[in-house]
């Protein structure tokens, strides 16, 4: 299946390491031109020079980015913008990956993950409607169900991302702008949150090692992939859906 991603310009916040920096990955193999943020010079850089290594396709650019500051934000996607010309994907990752239930989590989470993901949104958007674009948002599984992650904004906030990315389908459809969630299931990633669970609680992991009914936890870039086909024109008639990437682990029925 070809998805026809070469030359789109994509914007990816949080693309540094994880699920993030396998979507980057992803759309630089499809000969897209990437451009992602993070929150330290030294992870854009190191990623940077990693994905150069392994890539023949060196269309990335890398940013320092609060994403919870609406000016940096708009200040980034003017950048890119005027450097190409144009925008054709948003894809909206970072997280604060907040699990504790503290005030201080709670704000944390709300700035980075709700408010991150309505700057980038918002500033994009004059530039998406004018290429009939679209836009991704990161979820998560416990945005559906109430998970060992409870009480903790991080599924709260989880299952916000879905029903604003759902307005957002049916708001801008007239504009012929897209938008829809993926959400990813329990993902390993050695340097990851689960990778750091296997070392510091491998309790915690064995528990949720065992709800998974394929026996195995998913990998980043099978998340990367469900984004790329959200963003390709195989998927133009998709819009509004939370496409669930989890290996059946979750147990509730999606209507």
């Amino acid at each position: 299946m070809q998805l026809n991603l070469e030359d789109k310009v994509v914007v990816v916040t949080g693309g540094s390491k994880g699920i993030g920096r396998s979507i980057v990955e992803g759309f630089l193999s499809e000969g897209a031109k990437v451009f992602f943020c993070a929150r330290t010079s030294s992870a854009i850089e190191a990623t940077i020079q990693s994905l150069l290594a392994s890539s023949s396709h060196h269309n990335i650019t890398g940013t320092v980015v609060d994403v919870s500051s609406p000016t940096q934000i708009a200040d980034w996607i003017k950048e890119v913008n005027y450097r190409e010309g144009w925008i054709d994907v948003v894809v909206s990752n970072v997280s604060s990956i907040s699990v504790t239930d503290s005030p201080e989590a709670w704000n944390t989470a709300f700035s980075t993950d709700i408010q991150g993901t309505v700057n980038v949104i918002q500033a994009a958007l004059p530039h998406l409607e004018k290429r009939k674009g679209c836009i991704v948002t990161i979820s998560s599984v416990s945005g559906r169900d109430v998970d060992f992650t409870a009480p903790s904004p991080y599924g709260a906030f989880k299952a916000a991302l879905i029903h604003y990315t759902s307005q957002l389908a049916h708001t801008l459809a007239p504009k012929g702008i897209r938008a829809n969630t993926v959400s990813p299931g329990n993902i390993y990633i050695s340097d990851g949150v689960w990778g750091g669970i296997e070392k510091n609680n491998p309790e915690l992991f064995n528990s949720q090692m065992s709800q998974n009914p394929m026996g195995r936890m998913g990998k980043p870039e099978e998340i990367a992939d469900a984004v790329l086909f959200l963003a390709s024109e195989r998927a133009s008639f998709i819009s509004g859906t939370n496409l669930v990437v989890d290996g059946a682990l979750c147990t509730g029925v999606q209507f």
